[in-house]
């Protein structure tokens, strides 16, 4: 049951992050999942070190918030490096 809360959390982060981010036209299902599961660990990662903590593999509102502010910042630096890489 664990790796379809994962899914299921990483395609909401994901696609909530992505409309954020203005990229939602350029990313599809699986992309938005990806971002949202890596987004899971760097939001939980960087609200540790606000000394924040978020329950782990539950899907709760709090654990949402985390995966949408990682996958926020993946989605950042992935334009970054996009960016950096076409110029």
């Amino acid at each position: 049951m664990g790796i379809i809360v994962w899914i299921i959390v990483g395609a909401l982060a994901g696609w909530i992050a992505s409309m954020i981010m203005k990229v939602n036209g350029q990313m599809g299902a699986l992309e938005n999942i990806i971002a949202g599961i890596v987004g899971a660990f760097v939001g939980g990662w960087v609200l540790e070190l606000l000394g924040i903590t978020v329950p782990n593999g539950e899907l709760n509102i709090p654990s949402i918030f985390s995966a949408v502010l990682g996958a926020i910042i993946v989605i950042w630096i992935v334009k970054m490096i996009r960016g950096r890489s076409a110029a």
